[in-house]
């Protein structure tokens, strides 16, 4: 494996056929019923999310570290930039900032880019942290030691004012997914959604 994080993301989204993809199911189900406004998605990869999102009639500021996973999403109502979260995140305020599966076998410090991510949300706006909470046969982590971190303890590590966010939602349901392969499997995820209340 490439011991660069750009090369090895870009490999990886090369490697995977544009096509149509469909949104995280977490997201759907999260956002559905939400007022469209101004939306931030870290880590858009494929871009099912940022093209549901857009869809639906939020204006969404799509980034990734892959150039080909930024150079393969465009379309009305997206705006796709390149960012090294470990450096810099895009400017500007949102309504809703969402991270599905922002997991790397490179170093980034989670805690401080999401804790950057919810100082950029306005009153009301909303952080939605889905994390693997399992390993999937599929994954590039297949180490039986990983340690997947439940989403009171991501929470307790972004050490947010509960005084400005509150926690709506903390849990860790399971579905049915499937790999890039087709075959699927039992898979747990945990889902963090933080309000910004003040």
């Amino acid at each position: 494996m490439t011991t660069d994080a750009t090369l090895f993301w870009d490999e990886v989204h090369a490697a995977r056929p544009p096509g149509d993809p469909k949104p995280n199911a977490r997201l759907v189900e999260a956002v559905s019923d939400l007022p469209p406004g101004d939306a931030l998605d870290l880590g858009c990869g494929n871009g099912g999310d940022a093209r549901w999102l857009a869809g639906r009639g939020w204006t969404v500021t799509a980034t990734d570290i892959s150039a080909v996973a930024v150079n393969r999403l465009a379309g009305p109502r997206i705006t796709a930039v390149r960012h090294d979260l470990r450096v810099s995140l895009p400017a500007g305020e949102f309504d809703l900032v969402t991270a599905h599966y922002l997991q790397t076998p490179f170093e980034l410090d989670r805690s401080t880019v999401l804790r950057t991510a919810a100082h950029a949300l306005r009153p009301g706006g909303r952080l939605l942290v889905v994390d693997h909470g399992s390993t999937a046969p599929w994954s590039w982590n297949q180490d039986p030691d990983a340690h997947f971190p439940g989403p009171a303890e991501i929470a307790a590590d972004l050490a947010l004012d509960p005084a400005q966010w509150a926690v709506e939602r903390a849990d860790s349901p399971t579905r049915l997914a499937t790999g890039p392969d087709g075959q699927t499997a039992q898979v747990v995820d945990h889902v963090l959604l933080i309000r910004r209340t003040a």
